[in-house]
């Protein structure tokens, strides 16, 4: 069968985790920017059908297409190896220690913000028409999101801090699903179907993605929408960052290695005793 069961999945996720730690820099950094820029891609992809469409839902419908193309490709985003890599050394593997953690995060952070900065570049770019003209309805629409995704909180004070933050953490626990789903099954197609459900959810529900806004907010910068650098880092990147990181590791890492891993020991003496 091409199903994975938990136990077996969840292994592989601890060996992921250990292998990007162990990743060259070189192949760290441009594995992370091509999985920023090609998430990038499927968020202006997505904004455009919606815009066209004016049907979110179908926006949110295809958006997955980036998600899964970056990961069947061995691609790495700042959410997936928030949950991965800690798994790594809780589960002490040899070698692994918090600065080889700290060190993957770091690589992957500037790697994927290299790529959706590209791809927010290019956007930008065509959208004005080099810039000799204000941006079309697509570009219009990303400098509004990038507005009422920072002064819209910030307008919100502590209560915004604190909803960004979770609508993060909401954000990472789908993605990281997302993330296990492509361990999930043997198959191409298994790996797709499991992929796409979460990464749906996550977008259909505009929770706030760390890579995704790395696109959207300097996009919506370089099309002179009404914020600064110093609004999309404090009221947006930061804080989503953190829940991003919180809500991954809380809800898929530590979960599904406390029940499938940390378990199994007591499971195997069980069946021995029997």
């Amino acid at each position: 069968m091409s199903y994975l069961v938990p136990s077996e999945f969840v292994t592989k996720m601890v060996d992921a985790g250990e292998s990007k730690i162990f990743m060259s820099t070189r192949d760290t950094v441009v594995r992370a920017y091509m999985a920023g820029a090609i998430l990038a891609l499927a968020a202006w992809m997505a904004i455009t059908i919606t815009v066209n469409t004016g049907q979110p839902l179908v926006g949110a419908l295809l958006f997955p297409v980036g998600f899964v193309m970056l990961y069947l490709l061995g691609f790495d985003l700042l959410t997936g190896v928030f949950v991965l890599c800690p798994l790594a050394l809780i589960d002490k593997r040899p070698g692994v220690t918090m600065a080889g953690v700290l060190r993957n995060w770091g690589l992957v952070f500037l790697g994927n913000f290299a790529g959706s900065l590209t791809t927010a570049f290019l956007m930008a770019y065509v959208t004005t028409f080099g810039f000799t003209q204000p941006p079309d309805k697509v570009g219009t629409v990303i400098g509004n999101i990038g507005e009422a995704r920072t002064l819209g909180y910030a307008a919100h004070g502590a209560a915004g801090m604190a909803t960004l933050f979770f609508r993060g953490a909401l954000c990472n626990w789908m993605v990281s699903t997302g993330v296990v789903g492509a361990m999930i099954s043997t198959s191409v197609p298994g790996k797709v179907i499991a992929m796409w459900m979460p990464i749906f959810v996550f977008f259909y529900m505009v929770f706030e993605h760390s890579v995704v806004n790395m696109f959207l907010f300097p996009a919506g910068l370089m099309l002179h929408a009404p914020f600064s650098i110093l609004d999309y880092f404090i009221w947006n990147e930061i804080p989503t960052v953190l829940g991003n990181l919180v809500g991954g590791l809380a809800f898929t890492g530590l979960t599904l290695y406390a029940t499938h891993v940390r378990t199994a020991p007591k499971r195997a003496a069980l069946k021995r005793v029997a």
